[in-house]
């Protein structure tokens, strides 16, 4: 799957970019999302599943969350 380290960056870009990353992607694949900004915990999700996306895992590394995403078929 692919990979979006988006450590260091303020919402609400981690937000955006995952928007934009899942809008380039189809249905099935993988994305593994990596943020540090503490909002991130909630636009991350909501932009995913806005984006056609569902969060399949979502953890803390340290200060990294971690966010397990598959594009869905529909939108």
């Amino acid at each position: 799957g692919r990979r979006l380290d988006l450590r260091g960056l303020k919402c609400p870009l981690p937000a955006m970019k995952t928007r934009v990353a899942l809008g380039m992607m189809r249905a099935g694949e993988r994305l593994t999302v990596l943020a540090t900004d503490p909002m991130s915990a909630i636009d991350v999700p909501h932009a995913a599943t806005g984006a056609g996306g569902a969060i399949l895992q979502q953890y803390r590394e340290g200060a990294t969350q971690v966010f397990e995403i598959e594009k869905s078929g529909q939108l």
